[in-house]
């Protein structure tokens, strides 16, 4: 990635191609992950075990789109990157086609002039007088 705006279009591209290691390109060896159930891991080889299994079964047939919502600078080389995810599922999800809309904060930093993911927390959208998922407009 070339600049942290980069980082919604190029998880989803990952994403769409179900390909890990394009997947991994776009995290520090050393980053951290929470996915949106709280399931926390450290590290690249963690972070692709941690999707490898569904894509290869229950989001197999899944599209992921992002909208960047913000960018703050920490300093030169790190940046806070919050963009609106929306995963839709297909037939291999065992609740059938859905949608689900999460919200993601990445920390991007940039070492020898690469732009990468340090750490990223998704956090599922839910109402929250019912723990139901809801979808944004």
């Amino acid at each position: 990635m070339n600049r942290p705006e980069d980082a919604p279009a190029a998880f989803a591209a990952a994403w769409n191609a179900h390909d890990m290691n394009a997947l991994a390109a776009l995290f520090h060896e050393d980053a951290s992950f929470v996915n949106r159930f709280g399931h926390y891991v450290r590290g690249v080889e963690a972070i692709v075990e941690l999707h490898r299994p569904i894509h290869e079964t229950i989001y197999s047939d899944s599209e992921l789109r992002n909208d960047l919502i913000d960018i703050m600078p920490i300093s030169d080389g790190a940046a806070v990157v919050h963009f609106w995810s929306r995963l839709t599922t297909g037939p291999a999800h065992p609740a059938g086609p859905h949608a689900i809309d999460t919200l993601i904060l990445a920390v991007l930093t940039r070492r020898n002039e690469n732009w990468r993911i340090q750490a990223l927390e998704n956090v599922t959208l839910t109402n929250p007088r019912t723990g139901e998922s809801v979808l944004r407009p």
